[in-house]
């Protein structure tokens, strides 16, 4: 036996030094440079690209067989810059000679040194690779026909490792003449360990992008333990680690980190899985933690999976980020947020399911996504308890300033901020309930908001079914699809209280009672401020037990008596304040004025109707009212009585400041016209007499000028 051994091992000896010898011969009577044009020739003809071998090609048999390149270029495609496609300054490939034997491949290592790719898309969109991805069709190898007959597997098995892959300094410039996008990866190296198939090994890669446009430098560092199957359709990485560094002189410090780990990751071409486990991204501030799945990933790809967001500081973030935060009443807005959904993601939607977030105070839960990408339609049905939007808004100027408008129209005004284009393509169908509600220091209960946005048209319903002790109802639709948008809006208010509502907007109330106001407005415009100034339409009021603070109706009419009357004139009342118990009108709205000429308010002994107008962009009032005592009430078959003289009121100033004065000079020619009436009727045939003679000594008609004047006077 022992001799038997000495005789197989003295054979595999003869025969290794046999092959070395060989080896070696070889080498001194081959020089492969010799075959250069021949091989240049052959890419040619495969590719119809240039190969230039600028550099010695160098074979070696000892240690190991192992062949070097120098420097080499590959020509570009027809059309493109006269650059070449891709560039080597020096290539090493060493296979393992023993391993021949028993029909396996070991490359003891590759080493690609200054690689450089210059890719390229033209204003056309395409790519200067293209042609050799059409090249690689063509030339991929048919399956066997079965009547040829199959080989045995063991035979043709051939075992492939690399126990080394070596990148270093390589570079790849991306232009992109189609977008005018220019991008530099440099500095790109790539080590790994051993490689075999279905064995794991360790990757590690690094590159630095360099965006000259926006002055901004990415490093970037990989690192992963892999394995690869034989027939490259099965991968799995675990431990991986990624980290990249974005160095910029507008990031706050210079430069920030942002690192992503994956515990697992498998992707399985047969299958069509995909799968990452204990995936978690970290940038500044922010966290977020995900295990995603994923199927169909060959075609129609469908992503699923939780994804958590531990709480953070959005401001805190937004600087880390150089983002401006955004100005806020409130300096503790904006300082947590934290959340948790299901992803669920394909090639044309993306819908966050069984959403759970958190903002400072606000909870909200539900649904959000978009779906079809071609044409993003946004939906959502979400949920919240309460939100003080003011918070998050800028400093408010003083409340007696805010301009007299509606929810409605203040949505409409935000959303025609948005440029025409973006409002046409914009699709949107979803649905917001808030518990309750603070804008512009208006508190809604219960509110419902449904939005729904499509081919060019964009309407909304709003309600608050508790809005300061009443309810609140709106609809709004904007139609974008002409040069002009235009806007119809219908609001109502259903037994509100109204001194509360104007405390909280105005700051003040003059006016109190309970408010039932309906609106019908339209309007057109390109921008904000005009479609606002165009709105125009109807508006309907009803005020129930109202009392209107600053203006005593029943001291005007003490005053108007004592002018009458000649007394002194009323000083001392205890409150300066009119009751009514009732005051209703219509009224047209038309560039920013409202036109009321049916106004009617009715107390326990006064009945008061007037006419004026309300500058909606002034507040300025404009108004004149006739007040008139009540002598006998109504009955089953009779109307109100009135005492004869009317007092006339003038009401001007502004909504915040009105003023009330009483028209002395309407009361006065009433006063008089009574006493010339009155002096008419007892000199009656005097006045005939004086007319007789004018007539004859002025002519005729002189006579009837003069009893006319008397009784219009």
């Amino acid at each position: 036996m022992r001799n038997s051994l000495k005789i197989i091992l003295s054979v595999v000896a003869a025969v290794v030094l046999l092959i070395v010898i060989a080896g070696y011969t070889l080498t001194l009577f081959i020089d492969p440079n010799d075959y250069k044009s021949e091989i240049a020739a052959a890419v040619k003809d495969k590719t119809g690209r240039d190969l230039s071998l600028e550099g010695d090609l160098k074979l070696s048999f000892l240690p190991m067989p192992s062949i070097a390149t120098g420097k080499m270029a590959l020509g570009n495609a027809k059309g493109f810059q006269d650059l070449p496609f891709a560039t080597l300054e020096d290539s090493t490939i060493a296979i393992k000679l023993l391993p021949l034997i028993t029909k396996k491949i070991e490359v003891s290592h590759l080493l690609l040194k200054g690689l450089t790719l210059n890719l390229a898309k033209n204003p056309q969109g395409i790519r200067n690779w293209d042609d050799l991805m059409t090249l690689n069709n063509t030339l991929s190898i048919p399956p066997p026909n079965d009547d040829i007959g199959k080989q045995d597997e063991a035979e043709t098995l051939v075992t492939f490792t690399i126990d080394s892959i070596a990148v270093e300094n390589a570079q790849v410039n991306w232009d992109n003449q189609k977008s005018g996008k220019h991008l530099v990866l440099k500095d790109i190296n790539l080590n790994t360990d051993k490689f075999t198939f279905d064995e794991p090994f360790k990757a590690d890669l690094s590159l630095a992008l360099v965006n000259a446009e926006k002055k901004l430098t990415e490093s970037i560092k990989l690192s992963t333990t892999a394995t690869v199957n034989e027939k490259l359709d099965n991968f799995v990485f675990s431990q991986s680690h990624l980290q990249t560094t974005t160095e910029s002189e507008k990031i706050p410090g210079k430069s920030l980190t942002t690192e992503l780990t994956i515990s697992n990751m498998a992707l399985d071409r047969v299958k069509q899985t995909a799968e990452a486990s204990g995936l978690k991204l970290q940038t500044g501030d922010l966290t977020v933690l995900a295990d995603i799945t994923g199927s169909h990933i060959n075609d129609k790809f469908s992503f699923q999976g939780p994804v958590i967001i531990p709480s953070f500081s959005p401001v805190k973030l937004m600087k880390q980020l150089s983002i401006a935060p955004p100005v806020t009443q409130d300096a503790n807005a904006l300082i947590k947020l934290e959340t948790n959904f299901n992803l669920l993601a394909t090639e044309d939607s993306v819908e966050l399911q069984n959403l759970v977030m958190t903002l400072d105070d606000t909870k909200i839960n539900g649904s959000a996504g978009f779906k079809n990408f071609s044409t993003p339609a946004m939906v959502f049905n979400l949920a919240m308890d309460t939100i003080d939007l003011d918070r998050y808004l800028a400093h408010a100027a003083d409340k007696s300033s805010r301009p007299i408008t509606s929810p409605a129209v203040a949505l409409a005004v935000a959303a025609s901020a948005l440029p025409i284009e973006t409002l046409r393509k914009w699709h949107a169908d979803g649905q917001l309930s808030l518990g309750k509600f603070k804008i512009s220091d208006l508190i809604m209960q219960d509110v419902q908001l449904n939005l729904n946005a499509k081919e060019g048209i964009v309407t909304t319903q709003q309600s608050s079914r508790q809005f300061y002790q009443g309810s609140y109802t709106s609809h709004l639709s904007m139609d974008v699809r002409n040069k002009k948008p235009a806007l119809a809006v219908n609001e109502k208010l259903t037994h509100v209280q109204i001194e509360p509502l104007l405390k909280d907007y105005k700051g003040a109330a003059r006016i109190s009672g309970i408010a039932d106001i309906s609106t019908q407005l339209q309007g057109q415009g390109d921008n904000a401020r005009e479609l606002k100034s165009s709105l125009n339409g109807q508006l309907d009021f009803l005020l129930k037990d109202s009392v209107v603070k600053g203006f005593n109706l029943q001291k005007m009419i003490d005053r108007s008596k004592a002018l009458i009357n000649g007394n002194a004139l009323p000083v001392d009342y205890k409150n300066d304040q009119s009751l009514f118990s009732e005051i209703s009108g219509t009224a047209t709205i038309n560039n920013n004025v409202i036109e009321n000429n049916n106004l009617i308010a009715k107390s326990s002994k006064i009945r008061t109707s007037g006419k004026g107008n309300v500058n909606l962009a002034t507040e300025q009032l404009d108004y004149k009212l006739s007040a008139r005592l009540l002598k006998v009430e109504a009955t089953a078959t009779e109307p109100e009585q009135f005492h004869d003289t009317p007092i006339n009121i003038l009401v001007g100033g502004t909504l915040s400041k009105p003023s009330y004065t009483l028209d002395a000079s309407a009361l006065l020619t009433d006063k008089n016209k009574a006493k010339i009436e009155k002096l008419v009727d007892k000199n009656k045939d005097k006045i005939n007499k004086i007319a007789d003679k004018l007539d004859k000594k002025l002519g005729p008609g002189v006579g009837d000028l003069l009893k006319g004047f008397l009784k219009k006077h």
